[in-house]
């Protein structure tokens, strides 16, 4: 998979330190991944559910959130948003076109 912005993932995830190591576990995942469907992202990552368009994957436990647009045919992940469990449950993300 080609994860499209990941400069952005890095600069939003760098605010919150405690989570480096397992952003770049992550991509260093999804680089290699060929996935085919949600089914291929949940053998790897049990926890990731599809929310509208976009795939959240469980970042730090509970504590994050990292949510993806993923085009399965084209192998090509896109950044959306990077952001605290707290900051996903007040949904504003939701207004995303692509949602």
């Amino acid at each position: 998979m080609h994860l499209i912005a990941i400069r952005h993932l890095r600069a939003d995830a760098a605010q919150y330190p405690d989570v480096t190591k397992q952003i770049e576990a992550w991509y260093a995942t999804v680089n290699k991944a060929e996935w085919q469907n949600l089914e291929d992202v949940r053998k790897i990552y049990r926890d990731a559910e599809a929310v509208g368009n976009f795939t959240v994957f469980n970042i730090k436990g509970n504590d994050y959130r990292l949510i993806v647009g993923i085009d399965y045919e084209s192998q090509t992940v896109y950044y959306k948003y990077f952001l605290t469990h707290a900051e996903y449950d007040k949904g504003k993300w939701k207004n995303d076109p692509y949602f």
